[in-house]
């Protein structure tokens, strides 16, 4: 196979560095999560930490997909947190990407960023409400997304996990990860409001936020509730559907490691 390597012009990486930690990358880094679907890891690479994301080899369609016709979610990725920095949106610093393809087919890809050093992610509002600073962070994450709307940024997987937070002071900045699927438009008033659904079912959460937005984009806060509610019910009951339906049919599946 061939292997395409887009290192970032910021960065102090070198190819050889790169390419000897992707080669060892079964075998080395501290893991993040359960590896199910893509593995992350952190790697340090020249006295450096970085979090490479290895995603998920596509299959038989998407291996002529992503070969010919569109770029891969590694390259998205790269591209992505480029695009967000230039417009003052916070995400770990894109190093590089790498990809594997064969004169056919695409195979493996990695995505390189800096390794970012958080303090928690908006999963900490939904398992712990009575956080301090509960009803600030959410307020500002909120202005946060409002931002991201304003520039044309839909952020398709605004899950809990995917945006990372640093305290600073009085205030929070918060950072976008898992950036391969994203567009760039201009949001529509329902698209914007059901761009909250992916991050919790929780009414008092939903509450705080449809104020806060209800108040940036100049609409009833009611009406902005009543949406929210709509779209993250519609949302939830629709993952659940899928959640039954993979453990039904595809039990047999296996954690990749």
């Amino acid at each position: 196979m061939s292997v395409t390597v887009k290192i970032h012009d910021n960065s102090t990486l070198t190819k050889k560095a790169l390419m000897t930690s992707i080669d060892s990358f079964d075998s080395h880094g501290e893991m993040i999560g359960n590896g199910y679907r893509n593995v992350i890891k952190i790697v340090t690479i020249s006295g450096e930490r970085y979090n490479i994301k290895e995603f998920k080899v596509p299959n038989m369609v998407n291996k002529i997909v992503y070969r010919f016709f569109r770029k891969s979610k590694a390259e998205r990725s790269f591209l992505y947190a480029t695009r967000l920095l230039n417009a003052g949106i916070l995400t770990p610093a894109p190093e590089a990407f790498v990809e594997y393809k064969s004169a056919f087919t695409f195979g493996s890809s990695y995505y390189i960023s800096k390794q970012l050093k958080y303090d928690f992610t908006i999963r900490k509002l939904i398992d712990e409400p009575e956080c301090d600073d509960y009803d600030t962070i959410l307020r500002q994450f909120t202005q946060f997304t409002y931002r991201l709307h304003e520039s044309g940024i839909h952020f398709l997987d605004h899950s809990p996990g995917n945006t990372l937070i640093i305290k600073n002071g009085d205030n929070y900045k918060f950072y976008l990860v898992d950036l391969n699927r994203m567009a760039f438009k201009t949001l529509s008033y329902d698209e914007r409001l059901a761009n909250f659904a992916r991050l919790s079912p929780k009414d008092y959460m939903l509450d705080i936020i449809s104020d806060e937005y209800a108040k940036l984009i100049g609409k009833p806060q009611e009406d902005v509730r009543e949406r929210m509610y709509f779209f993250s019910q519609k949302f939830s009951s629709s993952f659940k559907k899928k959640e039954a339906f993979k453990r039904k049919y595809y039990f047999w599946r296996k954690k990749k490691r």
